[in-house]
């Protein structure tokens, strides 16, 4: 018998201020913050998606041998168009760091904008053309 995976549950995100990261989720993409856990842990969830929110250090919580913050590059993926997304990020007052720019994401090619979360993590944010 040979182990297929289907596909990806959940992230956890190491970082150093669940709030502020949480809020940032919430406020610069859209997530939605739900408490878990006897109400003592945070997940974002977006789509089927859900990504676990976890104070760098945190001594009941296993995790990665390495648990530092700010050393992720996550990917979403959007129905906006690049220039609503770079829009989106100036009216929330984040850094685009580079983009737009064309990519190769799981399902092909797609523009992408980068930017940064509060720890520094690289986020990118990528549209596949729906024309293609």
């Amino acid at each position: 018998m040979s182990l297929k995976v289907e596909r990806v549950d959940h992230l956890v995100l190491n970082c150093r201020d669940v709030e502020a990261t949480a809020a940032w989720y919430e406020r610069v993409l859209g997530m939605t913050r739900k408490a878990y856990g006897g109400e003592r842990r945070i997940a974002l969830f977006f789509g089927n998606q859900k990504i676990n929110v976890r104070p760098t250090g945190q001594k009941d919580w296993v995790t990665s041998k390495v648990d530092m913050p700010g050393t992720l590059d996550l990917c979403f993926v959007t129905t906006s168009q690049p220039a609503e997304t770079i829009a989106h990020f100036e009216a929330c007052g984040v850094k685009v760091v580079e983009g737009p720019t064309t990519k190769s994401g799981a399902l092909g090619p797609f523009v992408s904008v980068y930017c940064r979360d509060p720890d520094g993590n690289l986020i990118e944010v990528s549209c596949y053309d729906r024309n293609a």
